[in-house]
């Protein structure tokens, strides 16, 4: 009984349901092709002679993209329920390896990419609307577990790309990755929840909404996701060149925190459920800033790879709890909650690297990690707005 959002009030369903195993493929394929994207950069560079400030831009079409797409994608959400529109961003992403493999020019890679970077986010909008929908239907958490499923997909597309492009080729890599990841949708297609539109959205025109509510979760998400891109782009340059740190040891910095954010999204659903999401939130921002503080003030690379470590237990659902509550924030539209607050929280990953970077140059990369906690005492202070992301009975939205 889970292909309709409604279900009995007062009684949760199973712990694995059909619709729930659709979203989390849903998540798995979306991470699974972004991470087979990563390791066909320096030959897409190479194809097309791009230098590395190019590059840069061509990396950014990617992310103007998504922030293009992903409103467009929260409204027809809103008129046409979550999947409608989760199966056609998924159909879209499916070419869109193959032609940036075979883009011939600049002007074609460039259209390629931002379309892709356009129908990732879009589809990223659009399942986690889906999840919100799935967790009203079963009234449990599970926000938390399908962004590991994106961890998981990700990190055995970017794993085990170097491997295939080394055996197949690159083209050869595409196919097989357009193959798998079309696998996971046709698996996943039958069983998505189906969420319905909002009633009056086809008589209203959507609109950007005037309550602040969904405003103060984007900045949440957008707080919480710049240290995350903070790790990612800086980590392994910080311990190299601030701690004296070798190759292999300033590449376990993200690698340690990726491993313990992955791990704790799979526990998360399960701490929110028992906790709630306010104390789960809390108690993550805690981690996170113990975890920034001490990766700053750390006397060595070994110490500053535990603090990111512990950032990565706090970072890990903080971001799954922000989505869920912006996907129940009463008299909002599901769709248009979830597009302001994952347009806004995404879109710290796209600036906040290159802004980062130009601190850094001139007071260095421990004081940027000392000060980012700054963000994250924003996300303690108005914590309690994750109180709805507990709002997972299928009320009236």
């Amino acid at each position: 009984m889970d292909s309709h959002v409604n279900a009995p009030r007062g009684a949760r369903s199973g712990f694995i349901t059909r619709s729930r195993a659709a979203v989390s493929l849903l998540f798995l394929m979306n991470g699974f092709v972004v991470g087979c994207w990563a390791p066909k950069i320096p030959d897409f560079a190479e194809r097309l002679g791009l230098s590395k400030f190019e590059l840069g831009l061509m990396i950014i079409v990617f992310g103007v993209g998504s922030l293009v797409m992903m409103p467009i994608a929260g409204a027809q959400i809103a008129k046409h329920g979550s999947r409608v529109v989760v199966r056609a961003t998924a159909v879209c992403v499916l070419p869109l390896l193959l032609a940036l493999t075979l883009a011939p020019t600049v002007i074609t890679a460039a259209i390629s990419l931002f379309l892709f970077g356009g129908f990732i986010g879009a589809m990223d909008v659009a399942m986690n609307a889906n999840a919100v929908s799935v967790e009203k239907s079963m009234r449990r958490a599970i926000m938390s577990s399908c962004h590991a499923f994106w961890s998981l997909g990700g990190l055995i597309g970017s794993g085990l790309g170097g491997i295939v492009i080394a055996k197949l080729g690159i083209l050869g890599h595409a196919q097989l990755a357009t193959v798998l990841a079309a696998i996971f949708v046709a698996v996943a297609w039958p069983m998505i929840l189906a969420d319905p539109p909002h009633p009056d959205a086809k008589k209203e025109k959507t609109r950007l909404p005037m309550v602040p509510l969904p405003w103060l979760l984007g900045l949440m998400a957008l707080f919480s996701m710049v240290p995350e891109g903070a790790v990612l782009d800086w980590g392994a340059l910080y311990l190299r060149q601030e701690m004296d740190a070798s190759v292999a040891l300033s590449g376990l910095g993200f690698a340690a925190f990726s491993a313990t954010m992955a791990t704790m999204r799979f526990a998360g659903d399960l701490v929110r459920d028992r906790l709630g999401g306010v104390k789960t939130l809390r108690i993550c921002t805690i981690f996170a800033i113990v975890g920034m503080l001490l990766a700053g003030l750390a006397p060595d690379a070994e110490i500053a790879i535990l603090g990111f470590a512990l950032c990565g237990i706090g970072i890990s659902n903080m971001v799954p709890i922000a989505f869920s509550a912006a996907g129940n924030i009463p008299g909002l539209k599901p769709g248009i909650g979830i597009s302001v607050v994952t347009t806004m929280g995404y879109s710290g990953m796209l600036v906040a690297p290159s802004l980062i970077g130009f601190v850094a140059e001139h007071i260095g990369f421990a004081v940027v990690f000392i000060a980012l906690p700054v963000l994250l005492l924003f996300v303690l202070a108005f914590s309690k707005l994750a109180h709805y992301a507990d709002g997972v009975s299928g009320g009236g939205h």
